[in-house]
């Protein structure tokens, strides 16, 4: 497959796709059984990065809890939705679900992906997640719950154990999805 690069003229960078079929193998002793190998160009997203600001927009939903502090739910920019880090708190009361990981896990997810809908994704689009944990030792029960929320290919993780959460929460989860 053929690949250019194009320079615009705000100095982004957008790779894009040479339209044109990879050369044909075979005929006269290349290969097995001298067969003709065609592979299907698949789409390429244009991933122009800019410095203007103003490609950056803030995402938020009543049906996932408010912010903390000063930060927003989600940003869009550059063909990106980045998720700030979520707690399994209620939207309507802004209180805990309960104190146990297994119902905190369940709500952040629940949180997570009304955000996600907010910013035109979904859990299928993640491709990255944070999980971030008040005891290491609940690693294997998120695990089994975070499995049913996410299709394969599962999103590339990272999970740790921290000193404390926001409000003493039990787990804390924050994304990367692709738009």
């Amino acid at each position: 497959m053929a690949w250019s690069v194009a320079r615009a003229s705000s100095a982004d960078f957008c790779a894009s796709r040479i339209r044109s079929s990879l050369p044909r193998f075979g005929g006269g002793g290349g290969g097995v059984g001298s067969k003709f190998v065609v592979r299907a160009a698949k789409p390429f997203v244009c991933l122009s990065m800019s410095t203007d600001t103003g490609v950056k927009e803030a995402v938020k939903t009543e049906k996932a809890p408010a912010a903390l502090g000063p930060y927003s739910q989600a940003i869009k920019a550059n063909n990106l939705l980045f998720v700030s880090g979520v707690l399994g708190l209620v939207p309507e009361t802004g209180k805990f679900v309960s104190d146990n990981v297994e119902e905190q896990t369940e709500q952040v997810l629940k949180n997570m992906g009304e955000i996600l809908k907010a910013g035109g994704a979904s859990y299928s689009s993640v491709v990255k997640t944070t999980i971030m944990l008040a005891d290491l030792k609940d690693f294997k029960t998120v695990n089994e719950i975070y499995a049913k929320y996410f299709p394969s290919p599962a999103p590339a993780r990272s999970t740790y154990q921290v000193a404390a959460l926001p409000l003493d929460a039990r787990i804390e989860i924050e994304c990367i999805a692709t738009l």
